[in-house]
């Protein structure tokens, strides 16, 4: 099977799996499929998320999983409801919700899991 065809997999690493497990499922509404000794597994509207366990990790400076959302706003308050606070860069300007509108016109918005990894919702113009 050619990889354009090919089902994708996405990995986020987590030292805190508990912690992890319920941030995915209980604040972001993931459904998990699975847990095993090395991962929990979740299904992102058909594509695999592994939470992976490991012993180390120093959190990327950049997005390592995002969503395309269609009302950026509404998902950022529901978000915020549930304890989840979004970052605020100083090297560009992002609105009072912390939105930053890119140079196309996508909205886009960061925020962090328990292991620091950084995540964001994305609204694309039209």
């Amino acid at each position: 099977m050619a990889l354009a065809q090919a089902p994708a997999i996405a990995f986020v690493p987590t030292t805190r799996p508990d912690a992890a497990r319920a941030f995915y499922r209980d604040v972001l509404g993931l459904r998990l499929t699975d847990v095993d000794e090395y991962a929990a597994v979740f299904d992102l509207n058909g594509t695999m998320l592994r939470l992976v366990t490991v012993s180390e990790l120093q959190p990327a400076g950049y997005t390592v999983l995002g969503w395309v959302v269609d009302d950026i706003v509404a998902e950022i308050d529901l978000l915020a409801h549930k304890g989840v606070s979004f970052e605020r860069y100083g090297w560009f300007e992002q609105d009072e919700h912390g939105v930053w509108t890119a140079p196309g016109g996508a909205g886009i918005a960061w925020f962090k899991d328990p292991d620091g990894n950084t995540l964001s919702l994305t609204q694309f113009p039209g």
